[in-house]
């Protein structure tokens, strides 16, 4: 069954002007009259107040794009949301990425597979992360924290052996990089945030230089519209404003209340799935 939570809590975004009415009776002979009880200004500057449902399950892990969810828990286990229910697919990975260039996935031993066909198709290379969300590429960081894609030509086409891999190396080094349609953002073992812009389908590199972001984020996630959203270590969520074609890195940094702390985040459609640090799945709008 799924739920509602924090049903007990009320955000507010500033400026808010609150009025808290009790009812009190005056026992008079003629009437009985309300008094206004409190009034206070509160005020939560940037803040985004969203309403989540729980659903059903643990994950460790979880990515949402093209419409499609995924997810892993910690035994390794896949899953892909089917309505309001969880299908298992065969096999075994800690990460997986659902995107415009596909299914792609890694396992404990850093081996990359992608979706072709219902099986999983083990592709060359190395990574503990892999990101499917930009356009047609593919992106990640591997055990070293070196970063790495692959342009549309390899992403799309490869369907198994013999299939081209045309691994790029990008400069720098991230424990988590993902992709949206121009430009693929990461964060390093500091928690420091990058963009790298101009990124396209025929140059998955983008511009080669990196711009350092305000803030510090311990993971974050590039939907295929270009949303940013990302989880400090303390848990706590927060989602990239004022991003357009003409300024892809933002402008400010808004906090995400849904009342419990989250370890993992994606989005997709509206969507925004959160995976707290107990395990739980929330769909949040």
């Amino acid at each position: 069954m799924m739920g509602k939570i924090c049903k007990d809590r009320v955000y507010l975004s500033s400026p808010v002007l609150l009025i808290v009415i009790i009812q009190t009776s005056l026992h008079t002979a003629t009437m009985r009259m309300p008094l206004i009880f409190l009034l206070l200004q509160y005020s939560l500057a940037q803040t985004l107040a969203l309403q989540c449902t729980q659903v059903p399950g643990k994950l460790k892990q979880i990515d949402a794009g093209v419409g499609q969810v995924f997810g892993v828990n910690d035994a390794g286990n896949i899953y892909t949301l089917y309505g309001r229910s969880w299908v298992q697919l065969p096999g075994l990975l800690k990460h997986v990425s659902v995107g415009p260039a596909g299914i792609w996935g890694t396992n404990n031993g850093n081996n990359i597979y992608k979706l072709v066909g219902g099986d999983w198709v083990q592709v060359p290379g190395l990574l503990k992360q892999v990101d499917a969300g930009g356009d047609q590429i593919v992106s990640g960081a591997n055990m070293n924290d070196a970063i790495f894609c692959m342009g549309r030509e390899g992403a799309v086409q490869f369907k198994g052996p013999g299939s081209p891999t045309p691994w790029q190396g990008i400069p720098g080094a991230l424990k988590y990089y993902t992709c949206g349609p121009k430009s693929c953002w990461g964060v390093n073992s500091n928690d420091d945030i990058y963009i790298m812009k101009d990124v396209t389908d025929k140059n998955c590199m983008g511009s080669k230089s990196w711009q350092n972001i305000p803030g510090k984020l311990s993971m974050i996630e590039v939907a295929t519209d270009g949303s940013v959203y990302g989880v400090n270590k303390e848990g706590d969520i927060y989602r990239r404003d004022g991003i357009t074609d003409s300024a892809p890195a933002g402008t400010a940094w808004t906090a995400v209340s849904i009342c419990m702390k989250s370890k993992h985040v994606s989005f997709d459609l509206g969507h925004l799935w959160v995976i707290t640090q107990d395990g739980s799945i929330l769909d949040c709008v």
